[in-house]
């Protein structure tokens, strides 16, 4: 006799749809003295599909490739290579956004965020009593 049971839990874990269509590309990140380099590798790209955004703290870098239907399509499992590309850090607030700079060559996207300058001290706190 046969039985299916449904068990009460996934042993699966869920897969976010948002998350799904993106995938994360390789990505350098480096400090200097002045600023942040952050080098991300977004093969099959054109630079007019890429977005930048800044929300608070964190950088978001989305990269939309172009997605072709070919005439005599068959299913060769391409869904995860023809992903488009989505790269979220955590940068923190020590970076002045505004003055982001950005350079894309052959699939890869440059940016440098410089650093902010340390806030001088007020005029009327250095004179002490």
């Amino acid at each position: 006799m046969h039985t299916i049971i449904h068990p009460t839990s996934s042993s699966r874990p869920v897969q976010n749809s948002v998350s799904s269509e993106f995938c994360q590309p390789n990505y350098d990140c480096r400090e200097r003295p002045d600023a942040v380099k952050l080098t991300v590798y977004t093969p099959g790209v054109n630079p007019a599909s890429i977005e930048i955004e800044i929300a608070g703290p964190d950088l978001i870098v989305t990269a939309r490739k172009p997605h072709v239907v070919r005439v005599n399509w068959q299913a060769l499992n391409l869904e995860g290579a023809q992903r488009d590309y989505r790269l979220r850090l955590r940068l923190g607030r020590g970076l002045d956004y505004s003055a982001l700079h950005a350079e894309f060559h052959a699939g890869v996207l440059s940016l440098t965020l410089p650093k902010r300058l340390p806030a001088a001290p007020a005029a009327h706190m250095l004179n002490v009593a």
